[in-house]
Order: structure tokens, then sequence, then C-alpha cells
């Protein structure tokens, strides 16, 4: 449980040195932070994105402390990569441009000949995962696991909607890494590194829940897109290829349907899904 506890230290202290950065900046700059990383969520509440930034650190200074720095370095990317992302937005639209939704949004705008920032991080998330894989000796695994790491990034992503939903899916979608280290334990061939992260995922989801649950913080791209990631690199370390193979397939999957499905309305119709969507929450 060390790395778990780590993880939730760093994350909770990355988020504390932030705020306290803010506040020593002259205050006509620090509003204009501030305002970067607001939101609006659906309520009408006003949210800080940089509940992302402390999830960042507690990722890659907590809970990948085992993993080669390679990894660590990778999935640091695809938090900056979302965190770019995330501070795109609202300099876009005081310049008048809307942002890109979805994927089929973002290649739109690239056949159109426009870079938007999200379709710079479709393309880099997997380079970031490409990276990630380079543990696996074959081409094949690290093909398949580029395809689970960048999965897990966007799959993560699309759930960052209601407070506390992309917390719960990460801790849900744990679970699967998580039998895979089980069967190794069993096996006498557990990957401590794995076993760590995952332990670790369960320390920021901790520390960050309390101001995502009380709309006070919500995660954006930045901390959902590296939560993903990293729940995807412990997959990617403890699971056979039958069973990467089929979760890979399974994320593209929920990555297209949710082009023409809406997520939220098929959680709000399903009895047992909506309660464990709303636990937690004020409402």
């Amino acid at each position: 449980m060390t790395a778990a506890f780590a993880a939730a230290n760093t994350t909770t202290a990355a988020q504390a040195a932030f705020d306290s950065g803010i506040a020593a900046l002259p205050p006509e700059l620090a509003g204009d932070v501030s305002r970067a990383l607001q939101r609006t969520n659906y309520r009408g509440s006003t949210v800080s994105l940089a509940e992302g930034i402390g999830v960042i650190a507690g990722i890659v200074g907590g809970a990948s402390g085992a993993l080669p720095m390679r990894e660590r370095a990778a999935l640091a990317a695809i938090g900056a990569l979302g965190l770019i992302d995330d501070l795109a937005e609202p300099f876009l639209q005081d310049h008048g441009t809307t942002a890109s939704k979805g994927l089929r949004g973002h290649l739109g705008a690239l056949r159109r000949g426009r870079l938007t920032t999200g379709a710079a991080k479709a393309l880099a998330i997997p380079a970031a995962a490409a990276v990630i894989s380079l543990h696996q000796p074959k081409a094949l695994d690290r093909a398949i696991d580029t395809v689970l790491i960048a999965g897990s990034a966007n799959l993560i992503n699309l759930f960052d909607l209601r407070p506390g939903r992309a917390l719960k899916a990460t801790a849900a979608l744990s679970a699967v890494p998580g039998l895979g280290v089980l069967s190794r334990l069993r096996d006498g061939d557990l990957d401590e590194s794995a076993r760590d992260l995952l332990l670790g995922i369960l320390g920021v989801i901790a520390s960050a829940a309390p101001a995502d649950l009380d709309e006070v913080g919500m995660l954006g791209d930045s901390g959902a897109n590296i939560l993903g990631a990293a729940v995807g690199t412990a997959a990617s370390r403890v699971l056979p290829r039958s069973a990467r193979v089929a979760l890979a397939a399974a994320l593209v999957g929920l990555t297209l349907a949710s082009e023409t499905v809406s997520f939220s309305r098929i959680i709000d119709s399903v009895p047992a899904l909506r309660a464990i969507d709303r636990l937690g929450r004020a409402e």
C-alpha cells in the first residue's frame, strides 16, 4: 500500500503547491491563469481543471515510480498534451474559434487543413503510447499495447462529464489489470511495477475524489488522459495477449460508439449505473 499513499500524498502536495504558486502571482496574472483553467459544468457550477495538474504529479511522481524513466516520461507527455488542450480551449473561444469536439470533429478539421490541439493530441498520444509499449519484445505486442494505452487514455476522458464519473470509470477499468496482477501473483510471476502503478492510481483517485465530487475540481483532458494511459500501461504489463487484444478492441469499439451514442443517456437509463454514477455527488 506504500505506492497508494505515496501517489495520494504527491497529488495532494502538488495541488497545494499549485494553489500557493497562483496566490503568489501578481493579481492580474493569477486571475488570468485561474480563468484559463475554469470551466462551467453540466449544472452551471464553476470548476477548476487544476485538479488535473495534481493528478499528473501523482501519476508521474508517485504511482509510476517503479517504471522505467522512458515510460514515466511518456506518461508525463500524455498529461502535458491534455493540459495544452485544456488551456487552448478558452484561448480559442476568446478569439472567436469554436473548439472541435470528438474524434469526428478533429478529423473533420484535419480534412479542412486545420490542425486542432485535439487532433494533435490524437496523433501524439498514440506516439507516446508506442514509447511505453517498447517493453514488449515483439512488434505485434507493441502494436496491441499502443492501441490499448491510447484507447484507455481516450476512454477515461470521454467519461469526464459528471462529478466523479471519470474517477469511477478509472477504478472500474483498473479492475481488469488488477485481475492480471492477482493471476501473476498466484503463479509467482508478479510484475511489481504494474502492481505499484495500480495501487498508485487508486491513491490518486482517493486524493482527487473529494474535490471532484464536490464540484470544485475536474480532471480535464490532462488528468483524464494520464489516468487512462496509466491503467493501460499496467494492463500492458500483466495481461496475456488474448486479454489485451480483447480489451483494446473494446476500447476502440467504445470510442467509435461515443461518436453516435450518449454515454450519459445510457448511464441514466440503467438504474444500477445511475446509482453508481451519483454515489457521493451532492445531487
